[in-house]
């Protein structure tokens, strides 16, 4: 199976066959599956004992990418005759196929951000999920599709008079986001006094009458309950998942179990649960509670922080403004998390990473 192991002299011969061999004995952590079944490794190349190559990951969030790194450097040293690994990095975040299969859009994956009650920092946590994902590298959409109370605008800091294109709206870009939102649309005080019939076309028309870009994630803010915006959002587009937010209180609680039994019949997969505002004020583990009772991940606690209201407020997301005040750690680990979920419900429906790279 392999090529000569031995030079005449006896030194060892390092192969790419072994290097192969050794990489397919590590495992990524979340999808369970190692590293050469998944074709996460390229461009091997070997030079007087120094290996090299790439690990393209399934999103360049990945959390675990220090784990993967340290497993796959050990397992080549071990080869007889390696000096030296140099490891590079790619990302190919894997596309949810039946949102190709339905929607002529360039989108990879859905993330719809909901909560069963208003309150609890929905807009926040979308804001922060979509702008941490950015940083990371990734190509990002937000749509808020909380036609009602449109406050995503406030939150980045943008003022748009959308031009259109082609006949589609050119969305806005923030903090490398792209960004949809009734807001654009209509003057600051003016009231939306819509039925259902209206509210299902302006969300359908955010899908198809935008331009949006070659995207990795769309994150769609919805609006609080378990009303009209979810199920027209539900029909009208496959979502990868939703993420649910909180505060640890009871009373939220009680009304993020309506939201997950609606996305459970609307088959669509929780991703899992952000507790926000967790700490000393609201109290602290309500989410991990109903997470447990579910059976899904507790993706974030984020710490009740001033910084995370004066951001939104000033337009500059804490992810942006304090990254390493406590809450932005926790905003940007929460998107590394939610990504990683992404891609194993994502890869659940397919055996292989397509390797489409990140520009």
């Amino acid at each position: 199976m392999f090529r000569r192991q031995q030079e005449g002299d006896g030194r060892a011969v390092v192969t790419e066959d072994r290097v192969m061999q050794a990489l397919s004995k590590v495992y990524e952590p979340e999808l369970h599956r190692d590293l050469v079944t998944l074709k996460m490794i390229k461009d091997v190349s070997i030079e007087d004992g120094v290996v090299g190559f790439t690990i393209v990951l399934t999103t360049p969030a990945c959390p675990l990418r220090g784990r993967i790194e340290a497993e796959a450097r050990q397992a080549v040293m071990a080869i007889p005759g390696v000096k030296q690994v140099n490891i590079k990095w790619d990302a190919s975040v894997p596309t949810d196929n039946r949102i190709m299969g339905r929607l002529a859009l360039p989108l990879r994956n859905t993330i719809a951000v909901a909560s069963g009650k208003g309150g609890v920092g929905k807009t926040t946590i979308a804001v922060n999920l979509a702008v941490a994902l950015a940083q990371s590298g990734a190509k990002v959409g937000l749509m808020d599709a909380d036609i009602y109370g449109p406050n995503v605008p406030i939150m980045l800091g943008v003022e748009w008079r959308p031009p259109v294109k082609d006949n589609k709206i050119v969305p806005a870009v923030a903090y490398g986001v792209e960004v949809m939102s009734m807001a654009f649309l209509v003057r600051p005080e003016q009231p939306l006094i819509w039925r259902g019939p209206m509210l299902h076309s302006a969300i359908r028309q955010f899908l198809s009458d935008v331009a949006w870009g070659d995207l990795d994630y769309l994150v769609i803010d919805l609006p609080p309950g378990t009303g009209d915006a979810q199920l027209t959002l539900a029909q009208s587009v496959p979502l990868s998942g939703a993420l649910l937010v909180t505060t640890p209180q009871q009373v939220a609680l009680l009304d993020v179990v309506k939201a997950v039994e609606m996305f459970n019949q609307l088959q669509v997969p929780v991703l899992g649960i952000v507790e926000n505002m967790s700490g000393d004020v609201f109290g602290q583990g309500g989410g991990r509670r109903l997470a447990e009772r579910y059976g899904v991940p507790l993706l974030g606690e984020i710490p009740l922080d001033a910084q995370v209201r004066s951001g939104g407020d000033s337009g500059r997301p804490v992810v942006v403004a304090a990254p390493d005040s406590a809450a932005g750690k926790a905003l940007a680990q929460m998107a590394k998390e939610v990504a990683a979920r992404v891609s194993v419900v994502t890869l659940s429906q397919a055996d292989v990473i397509p390797l489409t790279t990140l520009g």
